[in-house]
């Protein structure tokens, strides 16, 4: 028994030296490299290794003591969502690069991509809304706190389809209730549209539609200014013999 003691007691010293010596090879855990890692993460993208890449990229924001590719890394992991096909996480993220690096030349970029995320889901006129609206209010952020931005030649031109799809939206609403017998729904609807689009392309049928809406209540001067809006606005539009002759059935059924 005496002996197994001295035994194990020569192991523990013996350990005890090795460990102390510094011949043991244990590679340093400060050991990082961090632009390999940052290569190695944006390969993992491509071939849709999400989760590795996203783990790589975390440990990058975490241990890179220059501060070159920590923003980076947080880009990468917002991009990553938007290549996965989960728009929700990419806003955050993308979000999440905002706050921290509010200074950094690719903030543009960020929040580009936030108003195109919104963008993108603009489907229909019956569906995308919702997603036109918001991704105006994210274009007209990135207009107003990036006013150098590499987009601007782009902005408007998605501003405004975002404006045609919500109009669009709202003259097919205000149809339905015009459609149903909701008149006065439908004129709140249609005198909505006229206040917050005055460039929709299709300001005549909307005219047209608050004319004959107004005539069905009751409210004749407001039809009779609808329709004489329509034919001086838009004397060439097909609707405009379709509003004189609802003007004209005004004037006679005014005529005592």
């Amino acid at each position: 028994m005496m002996k197994i003691f001295i035994k194990l007691s020569l192991v523990f010293v013996l350990l005890f030296i090795f460990s102390c010596s510094g011949k043991v090879n244990v590679k340093p855990s400060g050991e990082f490299n961090v632009e390999k890692s940052f290569e190695k993460a944006n390969k993992q993208i491509d071939d849709k290794e999400f989760e590795e890449a996203r783990a790589n990229l975390i440990e990058i924001k975490n241990r890179d003591l220059s501060r070159k590719y920590a923003p980076l890394a947080q880009l990468r992991i917002a991009d990553s969502y938007v290549k996965e096909g989960d728009p929700d996480l990419a806003v955050a993220e993308y979000r999440k690069f905002a706050e921290m690096y509010p200074d950094h030349r690719q903030a543009a970029y960020a929040q580009y991509q936030i108003a195109m995320i919104y963008y993108n889901q603009i489907e229909s006129p019956e569906r995308g809304y919702g997603g036109a609206a918001r991704a105006a209010a994210e274009f007209e952020k990135l207009r107003k706190d990036f006013p150098r931005n590499p987009y601007k030649d782009l902005i408007d031109i998605r501003i405004e389809k975002c404006r045609n799809t919500m109009a669009e939206y709202e003259f097919l609403v205000g149809d339905f209730y015009m459609k149903k017998g909701s008149y006065s729904a439908a004129i709140g609807r249609f005198e909505s549209l006229l206040k917050k689009f005055p460039d929709y392309k299709k300001q005549d049928s909307v005219l047209l539609n608050l004319g004959l809406s107004y005539k069905k209540t009751g409210q004749k001067e407001q039809s009779e200014s609808s329709l004489k809006l329509l034919i001086e606005k838009y004397p060439g539009s097909p609707l405009s013999s379709a509003a004189k002759k609802e003007l004209s059935s005004l004037r006679k059924d005014a005529t005592p």
